[in-house]
């Protein structure tokens, strides 16, 4: 029993060598080219081009259609080309609404109107870029001017409605505000519009991105006070990407 067990064990230990050395989806000879291949690529690697790299792509704003979004591109494939690869770079037009006037205001019980900008950092040197920025807004927002009674709606899902309606209180015909978080934020108007608002304010809760969490930018990573949300509200689940050319 004891030499049984010796010669099962030395055959599980060399087996376990071999299956190391031996890359899946190789075989014994191809392995040993593929790591050699990329030992070569590891020493290639130069931890200080990340910082080059993300300063330039991020020293001004790059959304579709910018000035800047086509330099970006056009940086990349460089980059590419330089090392061998062959770059292509193809053109897609694409549906992409961006606002022309933008007002929030509360007229009772005090008026009140939302900046909807954010003001610069001194440590953010691209924080004063405002003429390249986007506006605050979210793509593919219903265009109108609606006035009416606010309803808050926690995060604007489905059971925070079914609890309004437990509580008998209705949305219809009013404007809802809800907090981001908690479910995609395209999901948040469409519901909104299903119960019956007429309009559909998302605004970000310290709680869920800011000061509650930790650290606010520029000293940590989470949203300070004037920090703003930009994105799209378009109904991923049923179609996803561009409208023109859903799917």
């Amino acid at each position: 029993m004891k030499i049984s067990l010796s010669g099962f064990i030395i055959i599980v230990f060399l087996n376990g060598i071999s299956a190391q050395e031996r890359i899946p989806g190789f075989n014994g000879k191809s392995s040993g080219s593929q790591n050699d291949l990329e030992l070569r690529f590891d020493r290639e690697l130069n931890p200080g081009n990340y910082e080059t790299w993300i300063k330039k792509l991020s020293s001004h704003p790059h959304h579709v259609g910018s000035p800047y979004g086509e330099e970006v591109t056009r940086y990349i494939a460089e980059q590419f080309k330089a090392w061998g690869y062959v770059v292509k770079i193809d053109t897609y037009f694409v549906l992409f609404p961006t606002p022309r006037l933008r007002a929030l205001e509360m007229t009772f019980p005090e008026k009140y109107k939302a900046v909807l900008s954010e003001p610069e950092l001194k440590a953010d040197a691209t924080s004063d870029q405002t003429r390249e920025q986007l506006p605050s807004y979210n793509a593919y927002s219903a265009d109108g001017d609606v006035e009416g009674e606010l309803v808050y709606v926690n995060y604007g899902v489905k059971e925070d409605y079914e609890q309004l309606e437990r509580m008998g209180i209705s949305v219809n015909d009013k404007i809802v505000i809800a907090r981001y978080m908690g479910s995609w934020r395209g999901i948040k108007p469409k519901l909104a519009a299903e119960h019956g608002a007429k309009g559909c304010i998302i605004y970000s809760d310290p709680r869920d991105d800011g000061y509650f969490q930790g650290e606010v930018y520029p000293q940590g990573s989470f949203r300070n006070e004037m920090g703003v949300q930009r994105g799209s509200v378009i109904d991923l689940p049923v179609a996803p990407g561009d409208p023109l050319t859903p799917g």
